[in-house]
């Protein structure tokens, strides 16, 4: 009886031993197939494809078109009264062709070219009537001396002030030439700089800004004991009365070569 007994307890254990091990068998099967499973449906998230709506308030500020989480389309702007203000057009987060810019109204104020994300051609502005009212060109995000601006009647506007260019010479007595810059319209709505125009393009990052006072610039050049080129350019920046910058270049040449 007492080794009956001890068979049916080692039945039990071995039979006990067999179900565990089953049961851990069968729980690392099922992650690993739900695993697989997992690994087969999941993609990668690339970003958001469609249209997103930002918003102030209450009030709908611009709609930008994406796909893959990149801006790629028409991207709006509005005024508070619901109305487009702008549209500029992506591709691959880059804006390309032109951007536009509306009077509230509806009329086209304004259109700017661009090429990879910076202004490349010659922006357009308009009167309320549909007229041209300037063209302007850029280089390479940056002006150039392109230019022209029309009345509301059509014509081509002229009659821009000239750069009147003064010296003072005090260079044998105290080694320097003074240099004064005005406009011929005694206009005080005018910035100097001095530089050269590479290629015709206007960058303030490479000019230095000449002292003014009341319309006029201020450049004292000093005797430097070493070769200078002799000349001197400067660059007057012109708001005009229909609000645009006029460009106006000078190369000063000097009576002496070692100044700076």
């Amino acid at each position: 009886m007492l080794s009956k007994m001890k068979i049916l307890s080692g039945s039990a254990f071995i039979l006990l031993s067999i179900l565990i091990i089953s049961g851990c068998s069968g729980k690392t099967g099922s992650k690993k197939e739900s695993q697989k499973i997992n690994d087969a449906i999941t993609v990668a998230d690339t970003g958001f494809t469609g249209i997103t709506k930002g918003m102030s308030g209450r009030y709908l500020v611009n709609e930008i078109t994406y796909k893959n989480g990149v801006r790629q389309g028409l991207m709006k702007t509005f005024y508070v009264s619901g109305k487009v203000r702008q549209t500029f057009w992506y591709e691959n987060g880059l804006r390309q062709d032109s951007s536009r810019w509306y009077f509230e109204e509806g009329q086209l104020f304004r259109t700017t070219p661009y090429k990879n994300d910076t202004i490349e051609g010659i922006q357009k502005q308009f009167y309320r009537t549909g007229r041209l009212k300037a063209r302007i060109g850029y280089k390479k995000g940056l002006r150039t001396t392109y230019f022209e601006e029309f009345t509301p009647e059509g014509k081509l506007v002229g009659g821009y002030p000239q750069l009147i260019v003064k010296t003072r010479d005090n260079y044998k007595a105290k080694g320097d030439l003074q240099v004064t810059l005005e406009l011929s319209d005694k206009s005080l709505q005018v910035m100097y700089f001095r530089g050269d125009l590479t290629e015709g393009i206007f960058d303030t990052a490479h000019y230095e800004k000449i002292y003014t006072v009341k319309g006029v610039g201020y450049l004292n050049l000093k005797k430097t004991g070493s070769a200078e080129s002799g000349s001197v350019g400067v660059i007057a920046r012109i708001l005009t009365g229909f609000g645009n910058n006029f460009l106006i270049y000078k190369k000063i040449e000097l009576p002496y070569n070692d100044l700076k």
